[in-house]
C-alpha cells in the first residue's frame, strides 16, 4: 500500500507504541486518526502534528465510540486503509497467592481490553474498509495491524491474564486474514518485547538496566519508533499477510 494520502486510524495513539506509530506513518503522507481514552494526550499530539491528525476519544470495548472513530476518518479524510490496534493494559498476578485465587474480574477486564477491543476494532474497521475500492495504484482495500506480545509465547509467572489476551490475538490473525481475504484486506500482528515506553519510564534505573541488559542484541530497551517503523513496513509490503512477527532483539523471557 502506497501511504501517501491514506487514512490510518491508530488505538492507543496518543503515547507509547501508538504514538510513535501515528508520528511514523503521518510522516510518511498518512492522514492520522487517534484513538484513545478521553483523557489521554490526543489533542496535544493533534497539535504537533497538523490538519493530517484528528483526536477521537474511545475506549476500544465501546462500539459506539470505535464506531465514532471510523466515521471521523471518513468525513475529515474520506474513507480508512489502516487500523492499527496499540491500546492495552496489563497486569500482574499469580493465579493463586497468599491473597487467594485470582480476581477473576481482573482477569476478564484484561481480556476484555487487550483481546475483545481489539476484534471490536478489526470488526468494525474492516467493514469500513471493505465498502472502498482500492486507490489507483493499489492492489488492496486495508491493512490491519494488531499488537499482541511475546507474553503470548514467553508469559512469567503472574501473567496468565495479559498472556491469555496476547495469545488471543496472536490466535485470531490467521483465520481473520483469511475472512477478509476476498474483500483484499491483510491483517497482521506484531508481537513486542520491552520498549522503552511512558510505562518504563515510571520504573528506578536499575530496573530499566536490567530490563535492557536482558535484551540479547542490541542489549537495550526497544525504541518505539522502531514499532512504528514495522507497522510502516507491514502497510507497505503487501505480501506479508496472517505473520505474526516477534520484535523483541532476540529476547526470550524466562519464569520470573
Amino acid at each position: 500500500m502506497n501511504l501517501q494520502g491514506k487514512t490510518a486510524l491508530v488505538t492507543g495513539g496518543a503515547s507509547g507504541l501508538g504514538r510513535a506509530t501515528v508520528e511514523t506513518l503521518h510522516a510518511a503522507g498518512a492522514n492520522a486518526v487517534i484513538v484513545d481514552l478521553p483523557h489521554a494526550p490526543g489533542d496535544e499530539l493533534v497539535k504537533n502534528l497538523d490538519e493530517r491528525a484528528v483526536f477521537s476519544p474511545a475506549d476500544v470495548t465501546n462500539t459506539e465510540e470505535v464506531q465514532a472513530g471510523i466515521t471521523a476518518a471518513v468525513e475529515h479524510f474520506g474513507g480508512l486503509h489502516i487500523a492499527v490496534n496499540c491500546a492495552g493494559v496489563g497486569w500482574a498476578a499469580r493465579t493463586l497467592s497468599k491473597d487467594g485465587p485470582h480476581d477473576l474480574g481482573v482477569f476478564s477486564k484484561v481480556v476484555e481490553v487487550n483481546l475483545i477491543g481489539t476484534f471490536n476494532v478489526i470488526r468494525l474497521a474492516a467493514a469500513q474498509m471493505a465498502s472502498q475500492e482500492p486507490a489507483a495504484g493499489d492492489e488492496e482495500r486495508g491493512v490491519i495491524v494488531n499488537t499482541a506480545s511475546i507474553a503470548a509465547f514467553d508469559g512469567q509467572i503472574g501473567q496468565a491474564a495479559y498472556s491469555a489476551s496476547k495469545g488471543g490475538v496472536v490466535g485470531m490473525t490467521l483465520p481473520i486474514a483469511r475472512d477478509l481475504a476476498r474483500m483484499k484486506i491483510r491483517v497482521c500482528t506484531i508481537a513486542p518485547g520491552t520498549f522503552d515506553t511512558p510505562m518504563l519510564a515510571a520504573l528506578p534505573q536499575e530496573h530499566r538496566d536490567a530490563l535492557a541488559a536482558a535484551i540479547p542484541n542490541p542489549s537495550r530497551l526497544g525504541d518505539p519508533a522502531e514499532f512504528g517503523a514495522l507497522v510502516k513496513h507491514i502497510c507497505e509490503n503487501s505480501f506479508l499477510n496472517a505473520e505474526t512477527i516477534r520484535l523483541d532483539g532476540a529476547l526470550r523471557m524466562g519464569p520470573k
